[in-house]
């Protein structure tokens, strides 16, 4: 059947309180023509006044398909959604030809499925393409069995690594398309789901990975796992692709149910296989994230919707207060793009969650931009009317004024690497993962370890993996296998490593302008290099985040230092980002070439050594000295004698001690005299802190 289209309908009411009116779909109903095939809709239009909740009048007004005189534009994307038959259409018959690839509609639909197509860019005398996979779990939960499946599947169909992304999922590169329906059917299978991880709808929804048995987390990542089910796509398009029509779905939760399908407010397409939704989706991406305060392990302001845990002093779980408007994309080259912070919108009480996250969602559906995608983001609709106006919209479909927004202590960033008390006699491992890529001797080893115990997994928002429900007296073991495999406890982990992230770029990424995951293990030792010079301390340490394009995976934009490719080989430098992830960068420098890093690195990182404030971060100093200043020290940089050794230590007494160093230093890209520099560093830091176990 032909998708229903979004036809304007040629109906205007006048009202006496015109402060802002604004008009919500009540029905979507199909009427066959004769003389063609097109859909005419019924939509029934509820017009309010923002200065009253209730209904002024109601309106009935039918429109077809026919284009009216004046048309408002649409990108061409909106187009492809509306002739997909709820994202089937071309897809379906894209999949079954011989070709290696498919057509641009498909490359845009099966995004909603959790796939992007792609080619390796740097092979010559043609495309030769695969399709990366991204599966969807809310809190970053992966249960034991469909771990162990993406494991296999990345041997057997993708390129023999796993990728932790940085909104707690998978991503499996490499699959061809002739194997894609075996690899979607097997994640089924194992209880996953790739739906809605891509395209225009809501994105994997985030939660602290951490699995704590306490109250206001458990609450936190129930919340998001109930958001995530509400905003799950009903029209079965996901099934009917990969698992002809069977569907594979727990029980969701009465209330989820009940909040999907109320319409007491205008927010629904009653007769819609996508009462949330519609044909159209939403303008674009839409990301969220649910947090307890002081738990900024989600960058909870950088996403569409943050929702923090509000508890009592008996540590009740009461409410929520909810952010609005974040985001980090952006298009070099044009100011009117821009990465955003979320703004407190309001306060709800706990009951009443799911239905102010379908008011904001709504509220972007109706109003966000589909004729220009660098502008359909939420941030951009926010920046555009005022938190103000926004939070009067979407007063009107949630029902309710919000509340005031609760007071709220300081975020932090909270890593949950390293071995800590479940609270249920159990106990979970966080292991840092570079760049959250998982292959090699590392993979081998994790498979090992989570099957040998039969672990569940938490995959967190920094890239890296949370191995849950270890009994005690496996402690000992697991730490010695893992470490075998450079699986290291974070004390032996260089710091800067510990909190840098980069998106995987080339050579698959066609977004890619120069390179990001490859390329920051050299910059993180190049930085290493420069905290010596200038004599900064081991245990000193800076965000950096590295990306190979504008638009912020990695999501440079919170860095103490970002790196955001503008060119090939090609930075654009990003300074002011704070530890706990609460401050935008600004932009420094443009097109500074990659191996001219250290002309700013080493000015900016001497001076901060000699200027800075007692215990002042590298963000908070760049920011409190401002960017002329520093603009100035890196024009007026001659460079630095490096202090001569005074000692020359012997690590390895004997050749077995230097070989098994050596083994376990090349499993991270490092020498065996760098790798037992930093334990011993790290050793003599916790000493100094008196955190040495």
């Amino acid at each position: 059947m032909a998708a229903a289209t979004f036809g304007a309908a040629n109906t205007t009411a006048t009202l006496k309180e015109p402060a802002i009116q604004l008009r919500s779909f009540d029905g979507l109903r199909s009427s066959s023509s004769s003389s063609s095939n097109s859909l005419a809709l019924t939509r029934h239009f509820s017009v309010f006044s923002l200065h009253s909740p209730r209904r002024l009048s109601t309106i009935k007004a039918v429109s077809t398909p026919v284009k009216p005189a004046t048309e408002t534009k649409r990108s061409k994307v909106e187009i492809i959604k509306e002739h997909s038959n709820f994202i089937r259409y071309p897809l379906n018959e894209e999949l079954l030809t011989e070709a290696p690839n498919v057509n641009e509609s498909a490359v845009q639909l099966i995004k909603f499925h959790g796939s992007y197509q792609q080619y390796n860019r740097e092979e010559r005398g043609g495309r030769s393409y695969s399709f990366m996979l991204r599966t969807k779990n809310p809190c970053g939960k992966v249960p034991n069995k469909l771990y162990l499946t993406m494991d296999d599947l990345a041997d057997q169909f993708g390129i023999g690594t796993l990728r932790l992304t940085t909104r707690q999922t998978f991503q499996l590169h490499g699959v061809v398309k002739k194997d894609l329906k075996t690899v979607m059917s097997s994640i089924i299978h194992s209880m996953g789901s790739t739906l809605g991880a891509c395209g225009d709808l809501n994105r994997n929804v985030l939660a602290p990975p951490a699995p704590l048995a306490k109250k206001d987390y458990l609450f936190a990542q129930q919340t998001a796992e109930d958001i995530a089910a509400l905003l799950t796509p009903q029209s079965g398009f996901y099934y009917d692709m990969w698992v002809d029509g069977e569907k594979f779905m727990t029980a969701e939760a009465p209330e989820v149910v009940k909040a999907r399908n109320d319409n007491s407010h205008g927010t629904n397409f009653p007769d819609s296989p996508e009462p949330i939704y519609g044909t159209q989706f939403l303008p674009r991406k839409f990301k969220i994230a649910v947090t307890v305060p002081g738990d900024n392990s989600v960058d909870i302001l950088t996403n569409d919707i943050g929702v923090v845990v509000v508890s009592d002093e008996n540590g009740e779980p009461q409410g929520f207060n909810i952010y609005v408007g974040g985001g980090m994309g952006r298009t070099h080259r044009m100011e009117s793009t821009f990465p955003r912070l979320a703004d407190p919108l309001g306060y709800v009480p706990k009951e009443d969650i799911l239905y102010a996250i379908k008011a904001i969602v709504v509220t972007q559906r109706e109003n966000g931009r589909r004729d220009d995608r660098r502008y359909s983001r939420m941030k951009y609709l926010i920046d555009s009317w005022g938190i103000e106006k926004f939070r009067d919209v979407v007063e009107q479909y949630y029902g309710k004024k919000f509340e005031q927004f609760r007071e709220l202590p300081e975020w932090e960033f909270k890593s949950h690497l390293g071995w800590h008390e479940q609270g249920d006699g159990a106990l979970f491992c966080g292991l840092h993962v570079d760049n959250g890529r998982v292959g090699g001797k590392m993979k081998t080893t994790l498979r090992e370890v989570i099957e040998k115990y039969n672990l569940d997994v938490r995959i967190t928002a920094n890239q890296n993996i949370i191995l849950c429900g270890i009994k005690k007296a496996w402690k000992r073991p697991i730490t010695t296998t893992l470490a075998q495999a450079g699986l290291l406890q974070p004390k032996y982990v260089d710091p800067l490593n510990l909190t840098a992230m980069a998106c995987p770029a080339f050579p698959l990424c066609p977004l890619a302008i120069t390179e990001a995951e490859r390329g920051i293990p050299d910059i993180l030792k190049r930085v290493r290099a420069v905290f010596e010079k200038v004599g900064l301390k081991y245990n000193e340490s800076v965000v950096i985040r590295v990306t190979g394009c504008p638009n912020g995976c990695a999501r440079p934009y919170m860095a103490e230092l970002g790196l955001v490719g503008d060119g090939p080989n090609s930075y654009q430098i990003w300074l002011g980002g704070a530890p706990n992830q609460t401050v935008l960068a600004r932009t420094f420098l443009n097109k500074v070439k990659v191996q001219d890093l250290e002309n700013v690195f080493e000015p900016l990182f001497y001076h901060w050594k000699r200027r800075r404030q007692s215990k002042e971060s590298f963000g908070d100093f760049t920011n409190r000295v401002g960017f002329e200043k520093l603009q100035e020290w890196v024009d007026k940089w001659e460079g630095m004698e490096a202090a001569p050794t005074r000692y020359n230590l012997r690590l390895f007494s004997d050749k077995d001690t230097y070989d098994k160093m050596d083994g376990l230093a090349k499993l991270q890209n490092k020498t065996a005299h760098q790798l037992a520099m930093e334990i011993v560093r790290s050793y003599v830091a916790a000493q100094e802190n008196g955190k040495a176990e």
